[in-house]
């Protein structure tokens, strides 16, 4: 593919051999003394302890010459970092500098020592007795205080160099000696552009301290020792003890203590800090919830202790210890005894003590500060802008010089600088800030993206210049809806239209059972008897669908809940449950949409799960007999494991089986051999299913009882608490019975296959970044059309050293015009050692799938295509995972999904489906793009034609610095006089949407940037030039009695050029547009009588002086206008043929 591209991680043999001799002449001069020990701890890590990160060599050559490539490792280059500055005076000083260093380390270490969070331990409703002082419970979004608002606000506008120039401009007024018009000619525009801004930023200051305010007061029923009592939300303290209703928002990160379930759980809605919209268990310490009553937490000592503060929401350590019991009571606590803040309760009243308060809280921990967003085309404006003002100064310069320095020439200098300050805009921020807010308006209403919302204002013309789009899979280009398409056993595979089978097996299964004398026989395989051979086969494939299904409908996480009763409590008796099977207003939640379908699916096949609490579970059979099982542990899916796990003991046989189900990958290390389930994991895999191996041990009571042993031990461990768990775990995942294979669909988002399609003629590069398997992503890779089927694709296989991702990257280097899949892990070592070889090679790629990402590796691939390439990216997501990938892309689309709308949320732009992507960057980003290019570059015109003519005006006066036009005529020619007319260009379309959306090629042309470039740039300083050459000139040369008559016939034909420029501009006219004409003509002349200070009212009604202003006019526009009549006949533009 890109054989051109070499890679680099070797230097030459000499230059290898400098490094050595550098390094032995480093380790010899740290001599005996203490320094001498640093670098053995680097040698250490790197020779004994990472032997699989040794150097890699470019060639077989290299490792026969053991050529060595030390600092090229990153942890040899993060040591040398280390040794930073210090690394000097060692060298120099040898052993003598180390007590020095030691001394200049402990100082510098003084001197940037935070208050490092520390575990805790907090006793249940004493805060007065924690240890340490905690941040207040306050929530604050505000950008600034009542001190630091104007500062601030005017810093981050003048720190824009238009603004700077201004500032100084209208500054330079209040001297005497460069004053050279009115106050207001300068402080008026400037003072308009200021107080919009702060008005601005003051309303949203004022909306965010409101919505502060509104959370922080917001009020919560704290138990003490005296009863309840209303406390404000900002007020809580670590140790205290708060009481929270149903739907109400939990102010702080507490540990669940009570709850008023009889069931000891309750649910939480965690939308808001993961973006899941799926319920969350949440299951109360088992010691306070057996208390009597509230009053009794008061009459116990008991504490938590609780890990320092973290980032990870989805795990939490600590233990809860009752110290006046005999023996002390202590209790391991987990996620599942946790309350985080900003989390909803969804069922009933919890009670918790609060352990982390303020900044020091999950949410807010996990909430970054978005990077304040700047166009492309602002950035070029800006430099566009600097070149002018050079050529401000260098006219200045040219100016004096042909004065001949003459006088004070300084301030000669100073005064040009003024007379020509107009070549640079004040009015360029404004029209491109009202343009912008215009373009997100159109955005908002167009009808055919309903629900369209534009979040950040200042953005709307990146969306045409994008070049990579770096989307989300589940939930993004799927639907999030997951269906039960396929079971397979081994040796039989059922679908969709052979379900009925699957039925048939499970009721046939249950009725022997059932059959059985006291039903005590239950076990999961029949009596072994000799039998003829067609029913022991029916017999045996019933018997293993039958365990299939119970497993599935046995091993999971899901929840039943009855809305009409607000929810299935412990309280429900069997017989209510019993009455209850077939109202259609019972729902599934569960934390994974996979998991509620296989339960959805072993219902629809007659095992249905009606009831469940922390400790049981109820089961309903096609014969209507309900088998309830206690759940003796429950071992949750995370993303380090892929699997979760489910100890049960059937109540009616007193059996303990141990069922777990989880991705192939590592379920195939735990399950007994066969030769099966790798190819057909594959083969669902390429069909687009998600697949979920399930699987079975039974265990004796002895085995149980040694198990629960360790496992609560290892529970109960401070240190290395998980390792130790999962070590406990692991002991039970050993030749487990295999029991099938299950397949889920995920299905695509609609017009997904066309909007790929547009997108792709569109020139855009589209990367899937998702956390789904390989085997999956690369098939909605296929079905969505993101890799088109005739398409080679090469799936970069795992590799976990230096030597491995050389070899792979040299061999995908070979490949021509293929797709690219690579998982996470392996896409983490080639960053390590190979990043821009990597990034070279992806690049040019017609599509990139990266499957097991991780969120930060999303927001990493982002800035690493953003850094290498420097084209424009946008990032679309739907769920609280794609959060850091939109923040982090120079446009980022939020979709509001079934995962809440955390990535809505924090998206420039979020629309309600997929496709609308297509219209938002084929309609409205490309015109967006070119409107303002047009916009930007006509309001320099406008600067450079009435600098050219005050140029030619001071030029004939003998070089005097000497303002042409004064006073209103200034601000008037700014404002009412052409800015309807020019900002009306917001209007204008070279195409219509409809074509815009049929010829997606039209949008590759704007990624390279030419409507705003610097030749264009130059085509409109030599038109700005000439027009305002000969206006000035023609002026000169027409007038004749009295020198206003050259300001009246200059200054009218310069507003008549203006307005007809823009009508030479304009591709399609709309309404609006003719209107602005007109009425900017209409105001002009009207003002003619009231502007008799600077015009002979005399002369302004003469023929004279409408022939003379109509000549200079026809000779200043016409030939534009025949140049641009011929240019579109010779060289039309690519738009061109479609309009006509």
């Amino acid at each position: 593919m890109a054989d051109r591209i070499p890679l680099y991680p070797v230097r030459s043999a000499a230059a290898a051999a400098v490094a050595s001799r550098k390094r032995a002449a480093y380790y010899s001069a740290a001599g005996p003394g203490p320094g001498a020990e640093r670098p053995s701890r680097c040698q250490l890590e790197d020779e004994a302890a990472h032997l699989d990160e040794m150097p890699l060599m470019a060639s077989e050559e290299g490792f026969e010459n053991g050529e060595s490539d030390y600092h090229t490792l990153p942890r040899a280059r993060a040591a040398r970092r280390r040794r930073g500055l210090w690394g000097l005076p060692r060298l120099l000083c040898g052993a003598w500098a180390s007590p020095c260093t030691s001394c200049c380390d402990w100082l510098i270490n003084i001197c940037r020592r935070k208050r490092e969070p520390k575990a805790r331990t907090v006793w249940l409703g004493c805060p007065e007795k924690c240890e340490e002082k905690h941040p207040r419970n306050a929530i604050k979004n505000q950008k600034y205080s009542i001190f630091t608002f104007l500062p601030g606000v005017l810093y981050e506008q003048f720190k824009f160099f238009l603004n700077l120039y201004f500032l100084v401009v209208s500054c330079s007024q209040f001297v005497p000696a460069l004053k050279i018009g009115y106050l207001y000619t300068y402080w008026a525009p400037l003072g308009f552009v200021l107080a919009v801004t702060i008005t601005r930023e003051a309303v949203d200051e004022f909306r965010r301290f409101r919505r502060d305010r509104e959370v922080n007061s917001q009020q919560y029923c704290k138990l003490t020792v005296r009863g309840k009592v209303q406390v404000k939300s900002s007020d809580i303290r670590v140790g205290d003890l708060i009481i929270v209703e149903k739907n109400q928002r939990i102010p702080s990160d507490m540990v669940f203590l009570r709850t008023s379930e009889k069931a000891g759980s309750c649910f939480i809605r965690t939308d808001q800090l993961d973006g899941e919209t799926d319920w969350k268990l949440r299951v109360a310490v088992s010691c306070t919830q057996r208390l009597p009553a509230l009053g009794d937490l008061f009459s116990i000592r008991a504490y938590v202790h609780a890990q320092k503060p973290q980032l990870d929401i989805h795990s939490f350590e600590g233990t809860f210890t009752r110290e006046d019991s005999d023996p002390p009571v202590h209790e391991s606590l987990s996620i599942e005894n946790t309350l985080w803040a900003s989390t909803m309760v969804a069922s009933g009243t919890v009670i918790g003590v609060v352990i982390y308060t303020g900044r020091e809280t999950r949410s807010v921990m996990n909430t970054s500060n978005p990077k304040n967003k700047v166009g492309l085309l602002d950035v070029e404006l800006n430099q566009l802008t600097k070149a002018l003002f050079l050529a401000l100064v260098a006219l200045s310069v040219v100016m004096v010089t042909l004065q001949g320095f003459a006088g004070p020439w300084y301030r000669n200098l100073f005064r040009f600088l003024l007379l020509f300050s107009y070549i640079i805009p004040i009015s360029l921020r404004v029209n491109l800030d009202m343009g912008k807010a215009a373009y997100g308006w159109m955005m908002m209403r167009d009808e055919n993206i309903p629900g369209t919302v534009v979040r950040t204002s200042t953005i709307p013309e990146e969306l045409g210049r994008l070049v990579y789009l770096l989307t989300d899979k589940t939930g993004t280009l799927t639907q999030n809806e997951m269906v039960f398409k396929r079971l397979h056993l081994g040796t039989v595979s059922y679908g969709t239209d052979t379900m009925d089978e699957v039925q048939s097996h499970v009721r046939n299964a249950y009725a022997q059972l059932h059959s059985q004398a006291g039903g005590n026989s239950t076990s999961s395989t029949p009596p072994r008897k000799a039998q003829p051979s067609g029913p022991r086969v029916r017999k045996s494939v019933s018997s293993r669908v039958y365990e299939a299904v119970k497993a599935i409908a046995l091993c999971h996480n899901v929840t039943p809940v009855y809305e009409s009763r607000g929810g299935v409590t412990g309280e429900t008796e069997y017989a209510e449950a019993d009455q209850d099977l077939s109202d259609e207003n019972r729902t599934y939640q569960a934390s994974s949409p996979d998991e509620v379908a296989l339960v959805q699916w072993t219902e629809s096949v007659g095992l249905t799960l009606v009831n469940r609490d922390l400790t049981s579970m109820q089961l309903r059979t096609p014969g209507g007999q309900i088998l309830t099982y206690r759940v003796l542990q429950m071992f949750p899916f995370t993303s380090e494991s892929k699997r979760m796990g489910i100890i049960v003991r059937d109540e009616s046989t007193a059996e303990i089986a141990f069922y777990m189900k989880g991705a192939d990958a590592v379920m195939a290390t735990v399950v007994q051999y066969n030769d099966w389930l790798e190819e057909e994991c594959g083969n669902m895999a390429r069909e687009g299913l998600r697949t979920l191996v399930v699987a079975k041990r039974a265990l004796t009571e002895e085995q149980y009882q040694d198990f629960e042993s360790r496992y609560t031990q290892a529970k109960l461990s401070v240190h290395d608490r998980a390792l130790k768990v999962a070590a406990a775990v692991e002991s039970l995942e050993r030749e487990m019975q295999l029991l099938g294979l299950t397949g889920v669909e995920d299905r695509l988002q609609a017009d997904v296959r066309p909007t790929l399609e547009l997108l792709r003629n569109a020139g855009i590069k589209i990367w899937m970044l998702t956390g789904d398997k390989l085997e999956t992503a690369t098939c909605i890779a296929k079905s969505s059309h993101l890799v088109s089927r005739m398409q080679d694709i090469h799936v970069f296989r795992p590799v976990a050293s230096r030597g491995d991702a050389h070899l792979e990257l040299n061999a995908f280097r070979r490949k021509h015009d293929c797709a690219l899949v690579i998982s996470g892990d392996s896409l983490e070592v080639c960053l390590r050692y190979y990043e821009h070889e990597l990034v070279e090679l992806a690049c040019q790629c017609p599509a990139v799938v990266c499957c097991r990402c991780s969120p930060t590796q999303k927001a990493r691939i982002v800035k690493l295509l953003q850094q290498h390439t420097r084209r424009r990216t946008c990032a679309i997501g739907d769920g609280g995972n794609d959060v850091s990938m939109i923040q982090a892309a120079d446009c980022g689309v939020g979709i509001e999904g079934k995962e809440g709308k955390a990535a809505s949320l924090a998206a420039d732009f979020s629309i309600t489906q997929f496709r609308h992507v297509g219209r938002l960057l084929m309609v409205h980003g490309r015109s967006s793009y070119k409107r303002s290019a047009a916009l930007g570059q006509f309001v320099m015109h406008r600067g450079l034609i009435i600098s050219t003519m005050q140029a030619v005006f001071s030029s004939v006066c003998y070089f005097a610095s000497v303002p042409l036009y004064q006073g209103f005529l200034m601000v008037g020619y700014a404002t009412i006089y052409t800015m309807f007319p020019v900002f009306s260009l917001v209007l204008d379309q070279d195409v219509k949407p409809d074509m815009a959306m049929l010829y997606p090629e039209l949008y590759k042309d704007l990624t390279k940037g030419r409507s705003l470039s610097f030749k264009t740039f130059l085509v409109w300083v030599v038109i700005s030039i000439y027009q305002g050459g000969v206006l000035m000139y023609g002026a000169l040369l027409l007038f004749e009695a009295e020198f206003v008559h050259v300001v009246a016939i200059s200054f009218t034909a310069l507003v008549l050029t203006e307005l007809l420029m823009v009508a030479l501009t304009v591709r399609t006219w709309h309404w609006l547009m003719v209107v602005a004409e007109l009425l900017s003509l209409g105001c002009y002349v009207a003002s003619l009588a009231f502007l008799n200070e600077y015009f002979d009212v005399a002369f302004i009604t003469t023929v004279a002086f409408v022939w003379k202003v109509s000549a200079v006019t026809v000779v200043s526009c016409l030939p534009l206008y025949v140049l641009k009549y011929l240019k579109r006949k010779l060289s039309p533009p690519s738009y061109s043929k479609l309009t006509s």
